[in-house]
């Protein structure tokens, strides 16, 4: 796998299995997240490899749809997901890796923009955001510190 295009980390006064509950939670998850503001489970009803959830994201008043996949459970170790358009088409991945530091642990956010080159344009312009590596590391640190106060509370 490449390097993501956007990442950030924190350190969390918590157990692992603690943080990761949050991060596999997509409704929890919603909770902490800058654009991605709920779910709905597709044939599924839990977090488990293979298990789609519908997402839906907004930024201001623009309002979009994704289909995301699980590809990675290991509780208190990594959670992931593979993104798509609801018509199939490769979008990001967004991976969670949790690490046990001293009293607690340490939080990684990673994501890798799976966009082709054509879908770019078109997705920038649905979702106002023309420089998606920057928004995503700002999107990162915003949700890291919201997890980090979720998970200490």
């Amino acid at each position: 796998m490449t390097e993501p295009s956007a990442t950030g980390k924190i350190a969390i006064a918590a157990p692992p299995e603690k943080v990761y509950s949050l991060v596999s939670d997509p409704g929890a998850l919603a909770g902490m997240a800058e654009e991605y503001e709920g779910h709905r489970w597709v044939g599924a009803a839990g977090a488990a490899v293979g298990a789609k959830f519908r997402g839906r994201n907004r930024r201001g008043i623009r309002r979009w749809s994704t289909l995301s996949t699980i590809t990675d459970a290991d509780e208190g170790k990594r959670f992931a997901f593979e993104v798509t358009t609801v018509a199939g088409l490769p979008v990001a991945r967004w991976q969670y890796d949790i690490e046990a530091s001293g009293d607690g642990c340490v939080a990684v956010e990673s994501t890798w923009d799976r966009r082709p080159g054509w879908l770019r344009g078109p997705t920038s312009l649905f979702t106002g955001v023309w420089k998606r590596d920057d928004a995503n590391r700002a999107n990162i640190a915003a949700t890291l510190a919201r997890l980090k106060a979720a998970a200490e509370s």
